[in-house]
This record gives structure tokens, sequence and C-alpha cells, in this order.
């Protein structure tokens, strides 16, 4: 099976449409199959104690939400997202963070949906998103197993096409916390396809993620991971991407079928070197 691999653009972008299609063009020639944003109103999906924290920023000192708000795109810069991402030819889609941003996402028509992590136990926001009967993928990081539990039975009981994605949500996620084994506890425990999106340094743990046979892979990108942002430290670079992609499809060809049967090419290695046969 194709693993569908999802270049997360999310808010690397740092409010820069220029910046947006440079990410795009750089999974569009990795050969990833989806890039990915997020979505927010930020009046709607900030914590209340957060909202007037003042922080430095590029652009000045801020409120959190105003930094927030100047970090989000809208409809103008969406309408050119859709627009570019038609034109070259590859998917896009995006996580909401709350209810506004599922509606105005609506408007679009992309062919994914996105749970991601903080917003597993949000039920109102899974009902809307599980109603619409889109392939969606459901992250798991920060979230206990009866969690993800409640959320896999809102899916099935709309009936929406899901699959999860092991996560852990650090930033970046230190090797031996990957815990790569639970993609096989899930796989088991909801008898369903199972994703990886990872936020780790490097290229190896999700790598190792595709030959414990994950459906999918999400990995955040960045122009220069020292770009300002809590995202592009967690990130690959395009240089990175395309080592990424490439290498997943040859493990993909490495997995095989897993049935034990005598190659073509083995035979003459077979005559050659087997002088005994008496089995």
């Amino acid at each position: 099976m194709k693993t569908f691999i999802i270049s997360e653009i999310g808010i690397n972008h740092n409010g820069d449409i220029n910046i947006v299609k440079k990410l795009i063009d750089s999974a569009y020639e990795s050969g990833c199959d989806a890039v990915k944003f997020q979505k927010r109103n930020p009046d709607v999906c900030i914590p209340i104690s957060q909202k007037e924290v003042m922080r430095e920023t590029p652009w000045g000192e801020m409120s959190y939400v105003d930094y927030k708000h100047r970090m989000e795109f809208e409809k103008e810069e969406y309408d050119e997202i859709d627009i570019y991402c038609r034109e070259i030819g590859i998917e896009w889609f995006a996580s909401a963070w709350d209810l506004d941003s599922q509606e105005f996402l609506k408007q679009y028509n992309c062919k994914y949906n996105k749970i991601a992590s903080p917003m597993l136990t949000h039920r109102n926001l899974l009902e809307v998103v599980a109603q619409e009967g889109k392939h969606t993928f459901i992250s798991t990081g920060m979230s206990t197993m009866e969690q993800i539990e409640k959320a896999v039975k809102i899916f099935k009981d709309y009936g929406c096409s899901f699959e999860l994605m092991h996560c852990n949500s650090s930033y970046p996620t230190e090797d031996f916390n990957s815990n790569l084994s639970c993609i096989k506890t899930l796989r088991k425990r909801f008898d369903c396809n199972v994703g990886y999106s990872g936020h780790e340094k490097g290229i190896q743990i999700t790598l190792s993620a595709v030959a414990f046979g994950v459906t999918s892979i999400e990995r955040h990108i960045t122009l220069d991971r020292y770009m300002y942002g809590s995202d592009q430290f967690a990130s690959v670079t395009p240089m990175d991407l395309i080592k990424l992609c490439k290498l997943v499809r040859v493990i993909e060809s490495a997995i095989g079928d897993g049935k034990k049967t005598l190659r073509e090419e083995e035979k003459e290695y077979m005559n050659k070197l087997r002088s005994v046969n008496t089995l």
C-alpha cells in the first residue's frame, strides 16, 4: 500500500503568502500527496487567560491574540492557496481549531479533513467534521486511549471514513519518546488504518514508522528551521523532504508481501552455493 505523504505547512508561513507558495512548490516537487494548513478563529480558540499575554514577535511586542490574528490567513489568502494548489496539481486541506474555522473551510470542498491532537476532545467539532463524511486524519497526541476511543466512536457512528495518526505532541519530540510500537497498538485496538504525525528532528523516526506499516505520514515543513515560530525547529527542510519522500517509497518496496518464496534472482546463487540438497 502506498503511504499517503502530507506536508504540514501549518503556521510556518508566518503570515506570508509568498512563503506558502514556496512550501507548496517544495511539497509538490518532493512527491507529497497533499499540503496541510491550520485554521483558527483566535477570538474563539485562545484561552481567555492567554489572550492579553504580551510577547515579542518579529513585528514588535503585541498581545498573544493580536499575534495570532497577525499570523492567520483569511479568505483572500485561502482563495489564493486553493487556486495555486489546483493549478500545480496537489491536494490541500486544513485542521480547524474551532467550529467557526470548520465552517469557513467548507467553502473550498477539500477532499480531506484533519483533527489536530488538541482538538481530539472537542466533541462538537468532531461531530461536525464526521457529519461531512470526508476521509479524516485524526492525530492522537496528548490523548488517553479512552479519549481516542470516544473520538473513534463518533466517526463510526456517523459512518465517516477515518484513520488515526500516532503522535507525540512535544516540539521537537525526543527519539526515545516516539513510541512507534503504539502504531500496532492503535491498529489492533480500533481495527483501523493508522498513520504517523511526527515532530522529531530529522527523518529517521518517520522512516521507521513506514516500516511499521503506517498508511500516512505527516511532517511539518519549513524553509529554514531557524525562522521565527514554535513549529520551525521540529520541521523538515525542502531538501530533507525530498530525501524523506524518496526513502519512503524505497521502504515500501522493501516491505514486500510477507510470503516466503524462492525468488528468481536467488536461483542462480542457489545453484552456485548449495552443494547439498537432501531435504
